[in-house]
């Protein structure tokens, strides 16, 4: 076939892999998202390349990764995969399936996936027209049987969409629709992975909705509903419209909710979105999709603390409102999120996205005047629950301004002590 256009800059370009093309044996393809993401002209911030050969795919990749003393990791001994794992890019070498690189392609999940190209001649292979979908922007299946084999290719369609600002064609999606039941027979971690994306972008949310339509998420939520989508957008809605008025809003919106998780904290106000009101039952389907016990505490505290908010948040004590920061804690903005697209004022929240966004402020942000050691010592305690009262006491009074030097803080605690005496 003839070469369709490619970037200069490009995973399809020897010169920015790892290791020199020398060490790849004739023949040998890349295959996958790396040839559909050059062919669309996509940046990718990390290097992920996918090669498929009729022999010596593990001997391949344990070659290179001696010879650049990179990480190795068989990945599959019987389908021959191996990965050979570099600083900055991540190789996969697979031996290809059937007798036939044309065979190896017809299994694979969507046309625009199955686009073959050899580094050594610049010669692309499309038996499936993927480049032609790739022009059309259009997700198709290869064949009924592939997806049936894998079902999770049934939500990788909807999750590449968003990726790719693709539509999903016609007939595909009637495929997926009479599969859709089969979905549950997949791992969580894998559906969970899916399901990352298309609740962390905007993107994400419309192919989200669509997935819902074609009967995916019901497997996996099943209180999921109409009403529901629609507050996934909601979300998506009160999310821009708090940047425009607070940018670091939104900034922190972004931000993962640990550092040993990528979930952000809007994709867990959308998230909570999907879920059971009541909280036992959402904590189920969280554990059934084997989220991180982070994820699930942040979840549980926006479904615990919003009927306290929605009434009037614009309304809350001092203390009323430290309290409500001590609980809900990093997750304050999924919360905020929530409640303003379940409706309630900007404005009634304002003076709390206010006290968020100031670090130093005393209600959402309290710097202990004292530490329960300071207090043990200067007032000779035990350690108990008298400690820790007395420092939730210090800390409201702070709050409201009655005190803030550690020399009033013992003042006061000292106060307390007597009182009980």
């Amino acid at each position: 076939m003839a070469n369709p256009p490619s970037a200069a800059f490009s995973p399809l370009s020897p010169e920015y892999w790892p290791f020199s093309l020398e060490l790849l044996p004739q023949p040998a393809y890349l295959v996958g998202g790396a040839v559909r993401d050059a062919l669309l002209l996509k940046d990718r911030e990390y290097l992920d390349l996918d090669f498929v050969m009729p022999a010596q795919a593990v001997q391949t990749a344990s070659q290179i990764a001696e010879h650049y003393s990179a990480g190795f990791v068989l990945l599959d001994t019987d389908r021959q995969i191996a990965r050979v794992v570099f600083k900055d890019a991540t190789v996969d070498f697979a031996q290809q399936e059937g007798d036939s690189l044309e065979r190896d392609l017809h299994r694979r999940d969507y046309t625009v996936n199955a686009i073959a190209y050899n580094p050594h001649t610049g010669v692309f292979i499309d038996p499936l027209q993927g480049c032609a979908d790739i022009e059309a922007g259009l997700m198709r299946m290869i064949s009924p049987a592939n997806l049936k084999d894998d079902p999770l290719r049934l939500l990788r369609a909807y999750r590449q969409a968003a990726q790719l600002n693709f539509s999903i064609e016609p007939a595909t999606r009637t495929a997926i629709r009479a599969f859709a039941p089969l979905l549950g027979y997949i791992a969580a971690e894998r559906v969970r992975s899916e399901l990352s994306y298309l609740l962390a972008t905007s993107e994400g949310t419309p192919q989200l909705q669509a997935a819902w339509e074609d009967g995916l998420v019901e497997t996996w939520f099943p209180s999921a509903n109409g009403s529901s989508l629609a507050q996934v957008a909601a979300v998506d809605e009160s999310a821009a419209k708090l940047q425009h008025t607070w940018p670091d809003f939104g900034t922190e919106l972004c931000r993962s909710l640990r550092d040993t998780s990528k979930t952000s904290l809007l994709a867990i106000a959308k998230l909570t979105s999907l879920l059971d009101p009541e909280i036992q039952k959402a904590e189920a389907q969280l554990l059934r999709l084997k989220y991180s016990r982070p994820e699930m505490q942040a979840v549980l505290a926006v479904l615990n603390f919003l009927p306290d908010l929605l009434p009037a948040a614009n309304a809350f004590s001092v203390p009323e409102q430290y309290f409500l920061f001590r609980n809900v804690g990093t997750v304050f903005p999924a919360l905020a999120v929530f409640a303003v697209a379940s409706g309630m004022p900007v404005d009634a929240i304002a003076p709390l996205i206010e006290r968020f966004l100031t670090p130093n402020d005393p209600v959402a942000h309290p710097i202990p005047p004292l530490t329960g050691r300071d207090l043990m010592t200067a007032l000779n305690l035990p350690p108990g629950p008298l400690v820790g009262r007395l420092l939730t006491a210090i800390g409201v009074a702070r709050a409201e301004g009655k005190i803030s030097t550690p020399e009033e803080a013992l003042q006061l605690a000292q106060q307390l002590v007597n009182s009980e005496v």
